[in-house]
């Protein structure tokens, strides 16, 4: 069982680091976005805008698109219809602004150290200005005493601690997490939450997957519902949880089996809201 630490005391350390007074590339806005593989659309005319100050949940059942929702958004894929555009004024470069935590994360074949100073290297960073943000990382993360460790013998739960240590040590204006926890036992989810939650506190904006209705509770601002392809409902988390507007996303929230709803999903616009006459 991975060890938790406690990430959100953080005493003397640089955490405003990463903090900017004016978003770079946000809103990210995608308008009509459709994605599709050998013929089959796995992303249905989505359009949805994601702006800063607030962490964005994705929720829906296997099979609704997180994943490549996400990928999307990252610029990992390319729709196949419509657009998807960073509207800030550093939009052109949004790969630089931005960054990704994979639900198994890929670990380098070196040192938990030398893993955080791949990328902050290929930023162009000095080899103090390296040394000093790496020292920050481990501590946030408690992952100092692991610091010479080869980073594939770490626990998943410790590798994923890296996987955000390394993407928060670039600074990114927006972190997408793609199921960050899925593989992990409650001592080990905490301790990322807390992380997450420290990454959020800094600024950066948080865009999550998640299957876990109580964790999505824990750490949204809003919350994006999706069902085989489609966004059903875009809400602040509050009004979500309490009284979600689709039919399908009311059922999820109860438990029940949504593959049984087999009837075929209209776009958006044509989808009947609770309160609609």
């Amino acid at each position: 069982m991975d060890e938790s630490r406690d990430s959100s005391a953080n005493k003397g350390i640089r955490l405003n680091q990463n903090q900017t007074t004016e978003p770079n590339i946000l809103p990210l806005v995608l308008d009509n976005v459709s994605y599709e593989v050998n013929g089959m659309r796995l992303i249905k005319e989505m359009t949805l805008a994601l702006k800063s100050g607030s962490s964005t949940i994705i929720l829906g059942p296997n099979g609704a698109g997180k994943s490549m929702l996400l990928r999307l958004c990252h610029g990992l894929i390319k729709p196949n219809d419509g657009t998807l555009s960073w509207q800030g004024p550093s939009g052109d470069n949004a790969s630089f602004y931005q960054a990704m935590v994979f639900q198994r994360p890929v670990m380098l074949r070196r040192s938990v150290t030398a893993n955080l100073h791949f990328g902050l290297k290929s930023r162009g960073l000095s080899r103090t200005e390296r040394n000093q943000i790496t020292e920050d990382m481990l501590q946030i993360t408690g992952l100092t005493r692991l610091a010479k460790t080869p980073a594939r013998s770490l626990s998943i739960g410790e590798q994923q601690r890296l996987a955000l240590a390394r993407a928060w040590s670039l600074k990114p204006e927006v972190l997408f997490l793609d199921e960050p926890t899925a593989n992990l036992d409650p001592a080990a989810t905490h301790s990322l939450e807390e992380i997450i939650g420290t990454i959020k506190a800094t600024g950066t904006k948080i865009v999550m997957s998640t299957h876990d209705l109580g964790q999505a509770k824990r750490l949204a601002d809003e919350v994006l519902f999706l069902y085989r392809g489609r966004l059903l409902e875009k809400a602040p988390a509050d009004k979500f949880f309490e009284a979600p507007q689709n039919d399908l996303a009311e059922a999820f929230l109860k438990g029940e089996l949504l593959w049984w709803h087999r009837q075929e999903l209209k776009p958006p616009s044509e989808i009947k809201h609770r309160g609609d006459q």
